[in-house]
C-alpha cells in the first residue's frame, strides 16, 4: 500500500482532516529543502507537495511563479531535486508528492523519471497539464512503480466528469476551489461549499480543497465540506518571511475543524 493511501486510511479511522502544504524545491537553495520538509512533518503536515521549478507554470499564481524563478536562478534541476529527496527520505515518514508539468517529465524521459522518482522515495505526482484522456502515457508506469497520480477536478467539471476522475487511483482527489491560478484570496464564493460536498458525495477517494486557502479560518471553513486542504502560496510567503509560527497556526487549524461524516 502506497504511503498516501495509508495516511488517508489512518485519518479516516481517527476522524481527522488532512493538511498538505506546498513548497517549491530549491526556493532559498536546494539545501533548505530538508529543513523545510522536516519542519512541516514535525508541525503535523499529513503529506508535502513539492513543486518542481519550471519556466512556464500555467497553473501557478505570482507567488509560486516567483518561487520557481528563485529556484531556477539558484540552479535547481529535476535531477537535483530527486537526488535531494533520496537523501531526505530515510528521515521523513510522511508522503512526498511532486507537483510538476509534463514538459520536464518528458524531457527527462517518462520511464526514467518514474524509475528515479520511485528510487528516491516519491509517493505521488500532481500533473495539472495532463488531461485524463492522455494520462495513459504515464499513469500505468507510475502505478507499477507504486507512485500515485493525484488527479484534479475544477469548479467547471461536470458531476459525470468528477465521478469518472474520482474513480481512478487510490490516493486523494484534488478539488480546485477557484477558477484561475493559485494564490492567496480573502474569501470564497458561497456556492463553493455545496460544490465540495457534491464532489465528496460522488468520490470514493478523500477530497482535498486547494487554491487560495491562506488563513486558519479558511482551513476550518473548507474542512467542514471536505476531507482536508492543500495550502501553497501562503506557505511559501510564510517561509520567505521566516514566520514559522504562521505555518504552525495553519496546520493547527486543521486539527480543530468540525468533522462531517
Amino acid at each position: 500500500m502506497n504511503r498516501i493511501e495509508k495516511v488517508f486510511q489512518n485519518l479516516k479511522q481517527n476522524d481527522e482532516k488532512a493538511f498538505v502544504p506546498y513548497i517549491m524545491a530549491g526556493d532559498g537553495g536546494l539545501d533548505t529543502l530538508a529543513e523545510r520538509i522536516t519542519f512541516l512533518e514535525k508541525a503535523g503536515a499529513t503529506a508535502i507537495e513539492i513543486g518542481i521549478p519550471f519556466s512556464d507554470p500555467v497553473a501557478d499564481g505570482p507567488v509560486i511563479q516567483q518561487a520557481g524563478i528563485r529556484a531556477l536562478e539558484a540552479g535547481t534541476t529535476l535531477r537535483g531535486v530527486l537526488a535531494k529527496i533520496a537523501e531526505i527520505r530515510p528521515i521523513v515518514h510522511i508522503p512526498l508528492i511532486f507537483m510538476t508539468y509534463m514538459n520536464p517529465v518528458m524531457a527527462f524521459g517518462i520511464g526514467n523519471f518514474i524509475a528515479e522518482a520511485s528510487k528516491s522515495g516519491v509517493d505521488g505526482l500532481i500533473l495539472p497539464d495532463l488531461p485524463a484522456e492522455e494520462e495513459e502515457m504515464i499513469a500505468p508506469i507510475a502505478e507499477r512503480a507504486g507512485i500515485e497520480i493525484v488527479r484534479l477536478v475544477t469548479l467547471t467539471s461536470s458531476i459525470e466528469r468528477i465521478r469518472e476522475i474520482a474513480n481512478k487511483g487510490k490516493g486523494f482527489l484534488y478539488a480546485v476551489t477557484v477558477n484561475g491560478t493559485t494564490g492567496a484570496r480573502k474569501g470564497f464564493s458561497e456556492e463553493l461549499g455545496k460544490h465540495l460536498e457534491k464532489v465528496r458525495e460522488v468520490s470514493p477517494l478523500p477530497v482535498l480543497a486547494g487554491f487560495g486557502i491562506s488563513e486558519p479560518s479558511h482551513v476550518e471553513e473548507m474542512n467542514t465540506h471536505c476531507d482536508g486542504v492543500i495550502v501553497g502560496s501562503k506557505i511559501i510567503e510564510l517561509f520567505e518571511s521566516g514566520d514559522l509560527a504562521g505555518i504552525e497556526a495553519l496546520i493547527a487549524a486543521s486539527k480543530t475543524a468540525e468533522i462531517k461524516l
